[in-house]
């Protein structure tokens, strides 16, 4: 394999924005404000719990591909029934949750398969709030970048399409899994942007070199007073660090 991680994905990484707000009227807002400019945007379980289905529907009739972060994990059945029920939607993506272990993996991505449904299934390894600290605390040894690994390998012979992994594992998971698996980056702060509840974070460029195929970036682009500048920003540094 070649010794650049990002052989085989350059110029295929793409911006998600993030948005996490209380209200459909804020998140259709901030699409307004961006313009055409995202091509995918995540709805997580703030929005989806208060509007469901219909705003999947409502968003995605702009023009924006959808990534569904609801990190499905429960029992196989249970979460094979609940990827039926969403398999109507016109979602891109959809996160389950790592720690469900292979047979709820395999049910999921064998009931998206049973629908006909094009989304792909991506695995939530460690999430980017977990240090070790609190690994440790609910009983996980690993450091963070081992435990995601650990589980990225489970999850991918399991039938999931791609990882969701933090910035400071994208590099070892593209040279452990090659050019294929999707890559989705969450915890991606810009120069000079706070932390916030992240740990482990990245730079969009930072990020996009290691080998990332996605990065969901909220706060510093919804946040901003000129959230169209900080995107276009965010673009021109990501296409500089992988040409």
């Amino acid at each position: 394999m070649s010794n650049d991680p990002t052989a085989a994905t350059k110029n295929l990484c793409d911006i998600i924005v993030a948005l996490d707000v209380p209200a459909k009227e804020e998140a259709t807002h901030i699409l307004d404000r961006l313009e055409d400019r995202p091509k995918c945007v995540k709805i997580g379980l703030q929005l989806f719990t208060r509007y469901g289905p219909s705003l999947v529907e409502a968003i995605a009739s702009r023009g924006c591909k959808i990534f569904l972060d609801l990190k499905l994990h429960d029992i196989p059945n249970t979460v094979a029934h609940a990827i039926e029920s969403l398999a109507h939607l016109p979602i891109e993506l959809l996160t389950i949750h790592g720690l469900g272990g292979p047979a709820m993996i395999r049910a999921a991505a064998e009931a998206r398969d049973r629908t006909g449904s094009s989304m792909k299934i991506l695995a939530v390894t460690i999430l980017t709030s977990m240090d070790e600290e609190q690994m440790s605390a609910v009983g996980l040894q690993d450091s963070p970048k081992e435990g995601a690994k650990r589980l990225a390998k489970m999850a991918l012979a399991a039938g999931a399409d791609g990882i969701v992994c933090s910035a400071l594992e994208v590099e070892t998971m593209r040279e452990e899994f090659g050019p294929e698996p999707i890559l989705v980056v969450p915890g991606i702060r810009p120069s000079g942007f706070e932390k916030g509840d992240q740990k482990r974070v990245m730079t969009p460029g930072e990020a996009a070199k290691a080998g990332s195929t996605h990065l969901v970036i909220g706060r510093p682009i919804v946040k901003a007073a000129d959230p169209v500048l900080v995107y276009d920003q965010i673009t021109e540094e990501i296409a500089a660090t992988t040409k």
